[in-house]
């Protein structure tokens, strides 16, 4: 394992495909208000669903090495993608904590009063290994129907959440759910709390709908604690936001969703893991 610094005045590492995990980020900061965070969007390779593995794999490591070499003192992984392909390789290179996230089928299993859910992620999601353990191990009685969302990521990824494309993708998606009867949807990539509002307009209250960055939030704050790495109330807090595509759209978001006049810088970070600020 790589040895690094591990104060506790050290930021944390948060990263994404692209802003979706800013839904994480947001999350973080409410648990966690005096902790120093560093934010990545890996938007010029956006959506990560639609790859295959190795590129995913390629990608995560690229991206984790680069916040390692910032100094963080715990990284998250606020992509259900990276998490399901390439989470066991991070807990291997780096002797830091490294909290993932998945799905939330056990939560949806334990609201639905229907017994029929939703679940809509990315291809990649779906098909991995580790979302199927999920559904094995928690989905007990409870029936799931699982929709890809393809071309969601990327009209999030473009600033869109209500245009007519993504309302369209949202009926086709949602209606077959709704006429089966279900009650609770899994949001099962970080980007679809954006589109609640959408959801809502196509499904009105039926759908509870299932988001993780809460409990990421509460994972985080446990292993800092037995760790000892929390933020001593004397620290500075800080926010650093990097996109590797243009930072504009993570800005944007940024100030609507975190209330924060925080510039996002545009960085390359090449899957050799040598990088460049501009």
């Amino acid at each position: 394992m790589e040895s690094i610094s591990s104060h506790a005045y050290a930021p944390i590492g948060v990263f994404d495909s692209g802003v979706g995990g800013l839904s994480v980020l947001r999350a973080i900061h409410a648990a966690l208000p005096d902790e120093s965070l560093i934010y990545c969007a890996d938007s010029s390779h956006a959506p990560y669903g639609e790859r295959d593995n190795a590129f995913i794999i390629e990608r995560t490591l690229a991206i984790s090495t680069w916040l390692v070499q910032q100094g963080v003192k715990a990284l998250v992984v606020a992509c259900n993608t990276a998490t399901a392909q390439a989470n066991y390789l991070l807990q291997k290179k780096f002797s830091i904590p490294i909290i993932g996230i998945e799905p939330g089928i056990k939560p949806a299993a334990q609201y639905s009063s229907s017994r029929i859910a939703g679940v809509l992620a990315t291809a990649s999601t779906l098909r991995s290994e580790k979302f199927h353990r999920l559904i094995t191990t928690y989905a007990a009685d409870c029936r799931f129907i699982c929709q890809a969302g393809s071309g969601l990521v990327e009209a999030i990824e473009r600033g869109e959440t209500d245009s007519d494309e993504v309302l369209a993708l949202l009926k086709a998606y949602l209606t077959p759910m709704l006429d089966a009867g279900a009650d609770t949807l899994v949001l099962g990539s970080t980007h679809f709390p954006f589109l609640e509002k959408s959801i809502r307009r196509i499904a009105g209250d039926q759908l509870r709908l299932i988001e993780t960055g809460e409990a990421v939030a509460r994972q985080l704050a446990r292993r800092l604690a037995a760790q000892q790495l929390c933020a001593p109330p004397d620290a500075k807090v800080t926010l650093r936001l990097y996109s590797t595509a243009n930072g504009i759209r993570l800005q944007t978001l940024a100030s609507q969703f975190l209330k924060t006049d925080q510039i996002a810088e545009h960085i390359s970070i090449p899957s050799s893991s040598v990088n460049a600020v501009s």
